[in-house]
């Protein structure tokens, strides 16, 4: 089978990689579909405009991006075919597909998996597998087994896959450039450079492994400075806090000012449709949010007008093992007129910056950077770089608990150590 080429190369500009280049036909096509385009209204980084006001990127230009190294990566190896290449391609561009609106909030507390909507959208009645069936009839079911991780062959797996894929690539520069910020930035140039196939993954050149590490510490950075940036989980909150409150509402009979129609399925138990939910992105849920502001339930329209408004949650270190002061908060809390399940959160994010499987261990299995020795040997990673080693499959927490500052009693305040 050989791809068909388009008459000649379009090219996107692009402020991270410069140029996005696209010489496949199916590639035009499939950026071309309303399932993509799509992603034009799903943010990338969610509540992080609350933190940094540049925040504001999208899917749509992150699974370009992705794809662009995509395609430098796959240029390179002369181990695929035709075919495999451009699955690696179509892999790439359409690993975020599934993304709902505020993506992980959305999929916290509505229990769905954008991983499985991703494969549910690739395989189903779309123009997405239009574009992809006329490749062949079972190219659709191998992007879906890509992304998905199962496909035979893992190193094209691995390629978006993985610990040092080209999806963590591209959303670590791209982050790091639209918030501001310089922890994300690296030298993709010399990792891209120097990566070569082996076995059931890439390896990169022992020549790279400074590259590596501060690709590793970049990525250590970004999440402690800006994914997990209190602010940002503030509004993270509010958000979850308001979905939960519109679904309880919901599964109460209460009648909403402006029905919520779009939101109805999953507010339900029951799985949505496929067109549900692409009908669904986050000008549909803003909309709805601000007119919650107006409604009686007076839980909804505080948390709605907090959101729009960004009046967020106040927030402390706190220790979770203080069960005894959680308890008393609450009653704090309820002796106020503030109802703890939407006032009083203990949030506690976790990052693994880098690591490797141990035979025996429960988890699933983390495939190591693998490093290419000069003697044509593989090391792994962290046997090699003491900076890699010393962070190497440690977990390291953050525990703050949030509330609002402007409607606490002096008693809370004093029991918060707030002044």
């Amino acid at each position: 089978m050989t791809p068909t080429l388009l008459e000649e190369e379009k090219v996107f500009k692009d402020p991270v990689h410069r140029y996005i280049h696209v010489r496949y036909k199916t590639i035009w096509d499939l950026i071309d579909t309303p399932e993509f385009q799509r992603l034009r209204r799903i943010r990338q980084l969610g509540t992080t405009m609350f933190t940094f006001h540049g925040a504001e990127h999208s899917r749509f230009n992150h699974s370009l991006g992705v794809y662009e190294i995509m395609r430098r990566i796959v240029t390179k190896l002369e181990v695929l075919t035709e075919e495999e290449r451009l699955l690696c391609l179509c892999s790439a561009l359409l690993h975020d597909v599934g993304h709902g609106p505020f993506s992980h909030t959305f999929e916290k507390v509505f229990k769905t998996d954008h991983e499985e909507w991703t494969r549910r959208i690739i395989e189903g009645e779309t123009e997405i597998r239009r574009v992809l069936s006329e490749v062949s009839a079972d190219f659709p079911k191998k992007v879906s087994e890509v992304i998905g991780k199962t496909y035979p062959n893992k190193m094209i797996v691995s390629l978006i896959s993985s610990q040092i894929d080209a999806d963590r690539m591209d959303y670590l520069l791209r982050d790091a450039y639209y918030t501001g910020v310089n922890y994300g930035n690296f030298d993709i140039e010399r990792i891209l450079r120097l990566m070569r196939p082996a076995e059931e993954q890439i390896a990169i050149k022992y020549s790279g492994m400074h590259a590596v590490e501060d690709y590793i510490v970049s990525r250590y950075q970004m999440y402690w400075q800006v994914y997990f940036h209190p602010v940002t989980r503030s509004a993270e909150v509010i958000l979850k806090k308001l979905f939960q409150r519109a679904k309880l509402l919901y599964d109460c009979n209460y009648h909403f000012r402006i029905f919520p129609e779009p939101l109805v399925p999953f507010f339900k138990d029951g799985p949505a449709k496929l067109r549900q939910y692409l009908d669904l992105d986050e000008a549909t849920v803003i909309y709805y949010i601000r007119e919650w502001k107006r409604e009686e339930d007076t839980i909804l329209s505080d948390l709605a007008e907090r959101f729009m408004n960004r009046r967020l949650f106040k927030y402390i270190q706190y220790q979770p093992l203080d069960y005894l002061m959680w308890t008393d908060l609450q009653g704090l809390f309820e002796d106020a007129g503030l109802d703890p399940a939407y006032y009083l959160e203990f949030d506690s994010p976790s990052d693994l910056p880098y690591d490797f499987y141990r035979s025996g261990e429960e988890e699933e299995e983390r495939l190591p950077i693998l490093l290419l020795m000069p003697d044509g040997s593989l090391e792994e990673l962290s046997r090699k770089s003491d900076i890699v080693q010393s962070i190497s499959g440690k977990r390291r927490f953050d525990h703050k608990l949030y509330f609002p500052e402007d409607r606490i009693t002096d008693e809370i305040r004093k029991r918060l150590g707030v002044n």
